[in-house]
């Protein structure tokens, strides 16, 4: 068998980031692809289309990821603080700490939408194994 013929799997990292099925990564977590669609932002279907992979686990399976969605937005702040305090610095002298301020929050609120979806994505990530789609999981189950 020829090496190049060989398909790798994916990357954890990459499903993760592109909101694919943890289980064969390669089904849609969500039905709508925008983020910013505010009426179906976190529609998901009830199973993977490829592998059949239910994506509630349990009733209310995605509380928890309030906690991810939390550690990702401080994450994120700590990030636009360490940018801006060596690109360009921070005092209270100057006000500049309230422009980082403001500039942070107007930044953490647009890109909410997305790290509610990376939040159910690592979530769920996290719960169920790579299978590569061998192990599907019938519909009704």
């Amino acid at each position: 068998m020829c090496a190049s013929n060989i398909k790798p799997s994916s990357n954890i990292l990459f499903s993760v980031l592109s909101n694919k099925c943890p289980n064969c990564r390669r089904g849609k977590l969500f039905t709508e692809s925008n983020p910013y669609n505010f009426k179906k932002m976190m529609d998901m279907p009830e199973h993977c289309s490829v592998c059949g992979q239910a994506f509630e686990l349990e009733t209310g399976f995605y509380f928890g990821t309030g906690y991810v969605s939390y550690g990702l937005s401080v994450a994120f702040i700590a990030g636009c603080f360490i940018i801006w305090f060596f690109t360009l610095g921070i005092s209270i002298k100057d006000n500049s700490i309230f422009w980082w301020l403001g500039s942070t929050i107007l930044l953490l609120l647009l890109i909410q939408p997305l790290l509610q979806r990376l939040s159910r994505s690592l979530w769920i990530a996290f719960f169920v194994p790579f299978t590569n789609g061998e192990h599907t999981k019938t519909i009704g189950d």
